[in-house]
């Protein structure tokens, strides 16, 4: 008998013994409700077989063509013919698991490729093999980071973690936790800083507080409206200050600002900064702010949820320049540095328990004070959520993957990169830079050549504003890459490139702007 015979009849036995032990389950079923109790009624060989034939899919579709430029970023689909595609509908039976297969290629097969090398719409792109079995490891054991009992691994990582994300900040000690997004970080930041300025609204509530005010740039991410909003402060409350022709927050406007708020019998609390704007790349000066921060007694918050991750880099650090001043930083590893998503820290420069004191609610049924154990390890106090991911151990085994060199090198080389990119731009006919970037942001027009010879008039720019929507269209329905467009402050549309993978190389720069050019001449 050959061997495959012999592994055929094997699977055939197994299968076998295990339809007896069902039957035989079911001969001794103890019933309650009709409801038969005996044994696990799950098929644990049927759904082991599943996964096992799911992961060689993902290997296949996902992992083994991530470097690959000649395979589509996106297959486009309308959202009508896409659900159609999908089979979308649940039924009361279940599918068997050849359809089930069969879609877990759909959805792959329709889905944005963000671990594609011409994949550039986000602040988040390419794939970390290490961090990706971390996210395996960590799917297939379900854990939730709130007590050690139950999470012990995973809470000594994020320990371990945010200890060495704080000392890349410049702090001598400090606290932290891991959040669902950045826009969570920077609320729990808000919420902080004004608990830390009348911790008498933990239980009393917003009755009879003064009017606060905050303080963030114009470039600022808006999801400081949005926390603004979600913690009654209130939108109006949130005053904007003028940045200069890079975007960057511009410190003697700040002073009148608070100045201004004071004036009107408010009660200022808080400046955000931005490290790392999310269109132009922009960094606060970050020195100049927390003098002004210390002047006036306000907490100093850092949004480097995009920028934080130049901290790795001893040539690039230089643009965090002060972030050591900070009360409180948010920081994402998801983005440059390829945690995957999601993976953003707060970082708070404090010894006195301020997170936990902020946000504890001492739930008896987790954090018994009585444990056999060091409950000072049961950290999910200091959280807004219950169930929480251990995100911080993606993070972890990249960094132990490829050291803090390796780290540092992947800055270094998206940052030469988009150096490279600019240069190109500027030898190019029909580019043009909006500005010289200090970031891994190349931010640019492509003026078709029906264009180049027209004066810079109210109908070039009318004209030049719908570029840039028709080629992304273009792009996505060829499939050949993904690249980011907006509208900012007064100028009409341009492309937004934003540098991060280190599949990403000097061809596939090249191609971008051959690709573009292809894609728009005939505008």
């Amino acid at each position: 008998m050959s061997s495959s015979c012999s592994a055929c009849r094997g699977g055939e036995m197994e299968v076998d013994s295990n339809k007896e032990e069902m039957l035989q389950r079911k001969k001794n079923a103890v019933l309650v409700d009709g409801i038969i109790l005996n044994g696990p009624i799950t098929d644990s060989k049927a759904g082991e077989k599943f996964v096992e034939e799911a992961c060689k899919i993902i290997m296949e579709e996902v992992i083994q063509k991530a470097a690959d430029v000649t395979e589509k970023v996106c297959e486009w689909q309308p959202p009508e013919k896409l659900k159609k595609l999908l089979d979308l509908e649940m039924r009361d039976t279940g599918e068997p698991h050849q359809k089930l297969l069969q879609l877990c290629q759909d959805v792959i097969r329709y889905s944005v490729k963000t671990n594609h090398p011409r994949f550039f719409n986000q602040l988040y792109a390419g794939i970390d093999y290490y961090s990706l079995v971390a996210r395996f490891i960590t799917e297939a054991l379900n854990p939730s980071v709130y007590t050690y009992e139950v999470s012990p691994v995973f809470l000594l990582v994020e320990e371990a973690v945010l200890k060495r994300m704080i000392e890349f900040i410049g702090w001598k000690e400090g606290d932290g936790i891991f959040n669902p997004g950045g826009s969570v970080s920077n609320m729990y930041a808000m919420n902080l800083a004004r608990y830390k300025y009348c911790p008498e609204i933990k239980e009393k509530g917003l009755s009879g507080l003064p009017r606060l005010v905050l303080f963030t740039s114009e470039e600022c991410h808006y999801s400081m409206n949005k926390a603004a909003s979600f913690l009654g402060i209130g939108t109006q409350n949130v005053y904007f200050i003028r940045t200069d022709e890079r975007g960057k927050m511009i410190p003697e406007e700040l002073e009148k600002q608070v100045q201004r708020a004071r004036k009107e019998g408010a009660a200022p609390f808080l400046v955000s900064a931005t490290a790392g704007t999310t269109v132009l790349g922009a960094f606060d000066p970050l020195d100049k702010i927390a003098d002004i921060c210390e002047k006036h007694g306000l907490w100093l918050h850092v949004d480097a949820s995009w920028g934080g991750s130049a901290l790795m880099s001893r040539k690039h650090r230089k643009l965090l320049h002060g972030i050591h001043r900070a009360d409180s930083v948010a920081w994402n590893p998801h983005k440059m540095l390829m945690s995957g998503i999601q993976c953003c820290a707060l970082l708070v420069k404090d010894n006195s328990d301020l997170l936990k004191k902020c946000y504890s609610a001492k739930a008896s049924y987790l954090f018994q004070q009585d444990k056999f154990y060091d409950v000072n390890y049961d950290t999910g106090d200091k959280s807004i959520q219950c169930s929480r991911r251990p995100d911080a151990f993606k993070f972890w085994m990249t960094w132990k993957a490829l050291g803090t060199t390796g780290l540092e090198q992947r800055v270094n080389r998206a940052l030469v990169l988009a150096r490279y990119l600019v240069e190109e731009i500027k030898k190019r006919e029909g580019f043009h830079l909006l500005l010289e970037p200090e970031y891994a942001n190349i931010c640019f027009w492509y003026i078709p050549p029906s264009l180049r010879k027209m004066e810079k008039g109210p109908e070039f720019w009318d004209k030049l504003h719908q570029v840039a929507p028709v080629i992304k269209e273009r792009m996505m329905k060829k499939g050949s890459m993904m690249l980011g467009y907006q509208p900012h402050r007064g100028k009409v549309n341009f492309f937004r490139q934003v540098v991060i993978s280190p599949q990403v190389s000097r061809e596939d720069m090249d191609f971008l702007l051959d690709e573009i050019d292809l894609l728009g001449r005939d505008l």
